[in-house]
């Protein structure tokens, strides 16, 4: 891991000492004005004692400009406001001249404790990691760091630790505090068979629990991973301003340039004074910092208030995307049903129902599938991995192994053609899945899942928010897959389908939508992955436990409550929105001002205030986004 635990108290080190050597400055910036005004100083004596002024305040300023010169890059945000002061010193405007970079410095450190407050805000939510770990060895308690644990260890968890990687409960109950993971402020239940996930705190009793996820996979690892990447992922508004700065900062030098040298040299000869001054006047104004510091603190603040909400977002460019989402493509199983399946109905060919289900809960005895977990809830009994072995799981189609000396497969329709078994035709509202020995059907069991309460709220918030079009790809049997579409009245549904097919029939919507429209793509297993990583927000459900789906998505719903895909979007909105007023309002205020200054309507100090003014109006809109409550 990168993320420095100490990052938040470092910046704000950093930001003192900026705001330290800014008011000494300042100190002598009013000293300087005060002496100006009430003695008779020498021109000399004067420039001495604002040129000074000029530097501390400027520090920082010039520190950037010298670090993008020495690094051959071309700075762009704030060589007018410099340029400006400087040929204000020139004319002999000293005053004037501290005075612009006083409060355009300002209006930087007031950007530094913006971002510092965001990522701060940031790290504080998600800066879960354990300090330590309790490993229980032949009946001893040894304390390690969290990254020693293996597979399969031991763990103590006492009341008040944070749990160190995700975990199985082994014995004892107690709740868990798993706000921090997923927004939720009501405590878990946790009991023997249940996951628990690190970064969570245990609130009450003392549990034992075996690890199944090392530290560099668990959850609060891949939660840091993907908090510090989506710092670093800027938006196309972001990027945008970045590149038309680099246009905008030389032509509008060169229309300051123009200002100062053609009236003097045609229609206003020889009145130099007058229009260097609103040549000057024209470049503090043109400066286009408020724009450049306010788009990145919007998405940030988009961030850190989606965190809030447990919803991990990778970047702000998914933001702006997901703003923009007209067509929403959903998987069925455990994304827009629960995903807790149970078995339904048995039907055996030469054996009891009971030896069926044996049968196949061994052969799914590695799997994660919610299919396998409902055979083991159903069979109840003890299996022996030990008789298992040669196993081989297709995603879409089911898992075949060797069982007993015989090679058993247990699957879907798609799996016995494979196989060349013979089955019946089925025709259920549910997952049929049958049994083959060798090239012999044995049975089948119909599995049947639940639409999730939340899925109709969620989709007609779409429909109607989002005038958005539903479409659902499962690879369910047509009969599963026509029930739940028609229930929650999805506009298209495709069923039979394999993760390949899915992403063919994905490509097919990417192909006749309009560059105006985006696609996002709502998944939660390993079969979903591909079309996460296709579509242009692909969003993952669930608790992080699909490492594969979880490194497709574009954003990640820690706690799988589908309804968060609303409070995403309307987060995603009010960035944008906050965005586009930035970008109007600044524009709008700018063109109003360059034309006032030219025709000599504006001096130097009306100039200042609304400069300043704009950028502190930009940046104090955008830091509203980290407040938003969704």
């Amino acid at each position: 891991m990168n993320i420095d635990t100490k990052k938040g108290s470092i910046m704000t080190t950093q930001l003192k000492r900026i705001s330290i050597i800014y008011s000494v400055g300042v100190v002598i910036y009013i000293c300087g004005v005060i002496l100006a005004f009430r003695t008779t100083l020498t021109d000399w004596v004067k420039f001495t004692v604002f040129l000074t002024a000029y530097l501390v305040i400027g520090f920082d300023s010039f520190k950037k400009l010298s670090e993008k010169l020495m690094q051959k890059k071309i700075p762009t945000e704030n060589v007018l406001i410099i340029l400006a002061t400087v040929g204000a010193f020139g004319i002999g405007r000293y005053i004037e001249g501290v005075f612009v970079i006083l409060l355009f410095d300002l209006g930087l450190i007031f950007e530094e404790f913006a971002t510092d407050s965001a990522k701060r805000s940031i790290a504080e939510m998600t800066d879960i990691r354990p300090a330590y770990a309790t490993r229980k060895t032949l009946g001893e308690e040894i304390q390690i760091e969290p990254w020693e644990l293996n597979l399969y260890n031991i763990i103590v968890i006492k009341p008040g630790e944070r749990i160190p990687v995700d975990a199985v409960v082994l014995s004892g109950v107690t709740t868990i505090d798993t706000k921090a993971l997923t927004g939720e402020a009501i405590p878990q239940l946790a009991r023997p068979g249940d996951r628990i996930y690190s970064g969570c705190i245990n609130l009450s009793g003392v549990i034992e629990a075996k690890v199944v996820k090392t530290y560099e996979d668990s959850t609060v690892s891949k939660i840091m991973t993907m908090v510090e990447d989506a710092q670093n992922l800027k938006a196309e508004s972001e990027t945008f301003v970045a590149k038309f700065s680099k246009v905008y900062t030389p032509v509008m030098l060169l229309l300051s340039v123009l200002v100062m040298v053609y009236p003097p040299m045609t229609f206003s000869y020889g009145n130099w004074d007058t229009w260097i001054y609103r040549g000057l006047i024209f470049m503090v104004v043109a400066c286009p910092s408020g724009l450049v510091m306010s788009i990145p603190i919007a998405f940030l603040g988009g961030i850190a208030c989606a965190a809030r909400q447990g919803i991990l977002v990778k970047g702000g460019n998914y933001l702006e995307t997901l703003a923009k989402a007209d067509i929403f493509v959903f998987d069925k199983t455990g994304t827009l049903t629960k995903g807790t399946f149970s078995v339904k109905e048995v039907k055996a060919y030469g054996m009891s129902e009971r030896d069926l289900l044996k049968l196949a809960a061994h052969v799914e005895c590695y799997s994660n599938h919610p299919i396998a977990q409902s055979l083991f809830e159903a069979y109840t009994g003890v299996i022996d991995k030990n008789k298992v072995y040669r196993v081989n799981e297709e995603p879409g189609y089911g898992v075949s192994a060797n069982y007993e000396g015989k090679r058993v497969h247990v699957g879907n329709w798609r799996l016995m053609e494979r196989q060349k078994v013979e089955v019946e035709n089925v025709e259920f509202a549910g997952s049929v899945v049958y049994v083959a020995v060798e090239k012999e059907c044995v049975g089948y069991f119909v599995i049947a899942d639940e639409i999730r309460e939340d899925a109709y709220e969620t989709l007609s918030y779409l429909r109607q928010q989002c005038n958005g079009v539903l479409v659902m790809l499962t690879g369910d049997s047509e009969k599963a897959g026509k029930a739940v579409a028609e229930e929650l009245d999805m506009d298209y549904a495709y069923s039979n389908l394999l993760p390949v097919e899915k992403v063919e029939q994905l490509e097919e919507f990417l192909f006749i939508q309009d560059d105006s429209e985006k696609l996002v793509c709502v998944g939660d297993g390993i079969n979903d992955a591909p079309v996460l990583a296709r579509a242009d927000v692909g969003i993952a459900m669930g608790d992080l436990a699909s490492a594969a789906a979880v490194e497709a998505a574009d954003v990640i719903l820690v706690k799988g409550e589908l309804f968060k895909i609303k409070d995403a979007i309307r987060i995603a909105k009010e960035t944008i929105k906050v965005v586009n007023e930035n970008i109007t309002f600044a524009i709008i205020i700018k063109v109003m001002v360059l034309l006032m200054a030219v025709v000599g309507c504006f001096g130097m100090w009306e100039a200042i205030l609304a400069e300043v003014g704009v950028m502190f109006a930009a940046i104090l809109n955008a830091v509203c986004v980290a407040k938003y409550a969704a």
